[in-house]
């Protein structure tokens, strides 16, 4: 199954644990194929930055693994605005340059989106229940 994942899935995953956790195990397993983007990539490096600055968790082996085994899409940009923050439609566009039908968020924007050109969009815990 071809997922986007949130940065908020991500670094919940890598900092945290809990559902995210499950979410990326299942992706390091094979289970799931992640699509990326090199703006999404970005952001992921950046938020885990400034939260290993906060938490002293050491993230860089698991984002390089991440941009090795992901599919790479280009950076794309919608014709019109889909979510109310700008910096989230990156992962809408990803889905459909990619055809993933999935997106895993935390985010309220982008949950507000769903169903957009036939993208769904779940909470990890949903996600975790309806997939893995």
């Amino acid at each position: 199954m071809r997922v986007i994942l949130d940065t908020n899935v991500i670094m919940s995953a890598i900092f945290f644990g809990g559902i995210p956790g499950k979410i990326l195990d299942a992706y390091t397993a094979g289970k799931l194929m992640l699509i990326l983007s090199p703006g999404i990539l970005s952001e992921y490096q950046e938020v885990a930055e400034r939260l290993s600055k906060k938490f002293h968790v050491e993230y860089g082996e698991i984002l390089e693994w991440i941009a090795v085994h992901s599919e790479m899409v280009s950076d794309s940009a919608l014709p019109k605005r889909v979510s109310a923050d700008p910096d989230d439609d990156k992962f809408i566009a990803a889905a459909l340059l990619s055809g993933a039908r999935i997106i895993c968020s935390g985010d309220k924007h982008l949950l507000d989106a769903n169903g957009y050109q036939g993208i769904n969009i779940l909470k990890p815990k949903s996600f975790s229940d309806k997939y893995l």
